[in-house]
């Protein structure tokens, strides 16, 4: 085993300093009794009491949270089939023209993205709210589903489709009960991309949304702006412990995962 030589000792010593110490007092200040939140004069939990009680934060939060489900679970159903047809269409008229509308918002900023969708919505006469805030988070996060898909789709072994084939299934049959479960940890991974995207997404967002319709990260832009309180430092630090909770328990599961199959390798070795 390599040991880590000084300079990335060091390098990653302030890496992680600058991004979790920020966090770290963030979580400390939020259990300060004062209002102020640069001066430390008691501990208290009031304030996560007093969060729990905001009725803006908390619909903010439930259409926050309504908007990631819907649009998550949309963008991967359209994000599978456009990598399917990507990997597996072959060579098709149009092809490049598909492949580039596919990948263009990766790269397009928020921005014109948020921009051009407004424009959509006031030229159809739509009205802003919920279901727009959806629609645009289906749009740019379709994307990342599709290039997560795509690349568990060019390494697929398609010789077990054609064994379910020649066994008499049907190409859907084949692809529900062969294709699918195969690639379902990239179609999960790629519904937890775009969900995590649009629970973080504020600028387009903020294009789309309606006066009945903010989500999370516009209402905590709106507060801040006017001063942090020490309800956004609660909220942040709920968030940061959600976020860590998910990630532990799904290193945890993984781990779990791998060791039991490399138990029933060893054991089928034996």
């Amino acid at each position: 085993m390599r040991r880590l030589s000084w300079f990335n000792t060091v390098s990653l010593t302030l890496g992680f300093a600058f991004l979790y110490i920020p966090m770290i007092i963030l979580v400390i200040y939020s259990f300060n009794a004062g209002k102020l939140v640069t001066v430390w004069t008691g501990f208290s939990t009031k304030w996560y009491g007093e969060l729990f009680q905001n009725e803006a934060f908390l619909n903010a939060a439930w259409v926050t949270l309504k908007v990631a489900v819907i649009s998550s679970t949309f963008a991967t159903v359209l994000g599978t089939m456009a990598a399917y047809v990507m990997v597996r269409g072959g060579r098709f008229y149009g092809r490049t023209l598909f492949s580039g509308m596919i990948y263009a918002p990766l790269v397009m900023p928020e921005v014109i993205t948020g921009l051009s969708l407004l424009l959509l919505f006031i030229a159809i006469g739509l009205d802003r709210g919920t279901l727009t805030i959806v629609l645009a988070h289906t749009t740019f996060s379709m994307c990342y589903v599709s290039v997560v898909v795509s690349s568990r789709l060019v390494t697929f072994d398609r010789s077990l489709e054609e064994a379910a084939l020649d066994l008499g299934c049907t190409p859907f049959d084949a692809f529900k009960s062969v294709t699918l479960p195969i690639i379902a940890p990239a179609v999960i991974s790629g519904w937890l991309l775009a969900f995590t995207l649009s629970l973080d997404d504020l600028v387009i967002a903020s294009f789309t949304s309606g006066p009945s319709s903010t989500t999370l990260p516009i209402k905590i832009f709106s507060a801040v702006r006017l001063g942090v309180s020490p309800e956004i430092n609660a909220l942040s630090s709920i968030m940061i412990g959600i976020v860590a909770f998910g990630v532990i328990t799904t290193s945890l599961m993984s781990k779990r995962a791998i060791t039991r199959r490399q138990a029933e390798e060893n054991k089928a070795v034996q």
